[in-house]
């Protein structure tokens, strides 16, 4: 083998090493971006996990950051629409959040949950938009996981280009995720190795 070969080839796996070395550092850390909290006129707990959102939400709610909540519905199945045209009731995720919250002692009409089915970031973004702008809302902290935090900040504030409204992300301390060691918990890679492409695609321009 040529010495001129034998050096490109070196120096590419030299570069693959670094790249993902680099990765393993910063591949979590990256997805973690949050903002100063400052007081705002409502908390937008994003669809996606079972408890740790709300939950942070809550402690904001009673540290005075917001005097609201607004729980986002998520995706609907068909199959759920499938059983209440059957006569079932089977309670929405939106609904048991919001149970627990006034059995927490949130006063039921500080909880807001008449927003529509949705099923993804991009839609939640441009839901709350709308409520923002019926309500008059000026500044919205939105609640979601710590690997979610980056692509949904670029979600949220594409969707409120050209509005007055601030928009705060923070990640729920409740989330035991760890950016810093994303590798080595099999839910955590999951997570990140799902994001990165999902990242990559919104700066693509995609909505998905």
């Amino acid at each position: 083998m040529r010495p001129a070969v034998r050096r490109l080839i070196l120096t590419l796996f030299v570069g693959l090493g670094l790249t993902a070395a680099g990765f393993l550092y910063y591949g979590g850390r990256y997805l973690q971006h949050e903002g100063p909290l400052v007081k705002a006129d409502a908390l937008f707990v994003l669809d996606g996990a079972s408890v740790e959102r709300w939950l942070e939400a809550y402690d904001l709610y009673v540290a005075g950051y917001a005097p609201r909540v607004v729980l986002s519905p998520g995706r609907e199945e068909a199959a759920e629409r499938l059983l209440r045209a059957r006569g079932i009731r089977y309670p929405r995720p939106t609904e048991l959040r919001r149970n627990a919250l006034v059995q927490m002692g949130v006063p039921a009409d500080a909880i807001v949950t008449d927003m529509g089915p949705v099923d993804n970031t991009a839609a939640e973004a441009a839901e709350l938009r709308e409520m923002a702008r019926a309500r008059g809302w000026r500044s919205v902290i939105v609640v979601t996981s710590k690997y979610h935090t980056r692509r949904a900040g670029f979600a949220f504030r594409r969707a409120f280009d050209g509005t007055n409204v601030r928009i705060t992300m923070r990640a729920s301390k409740y989330d035991d995720s760890d950016p810093a060691r994303w590798w080595r918990r099999r839910a955590d890679f999951r997570f990140v190795i799902s994001e990165w492409p999902k990242l990559f695609a919104y700066r693509l321009g995609l909505a998905d």
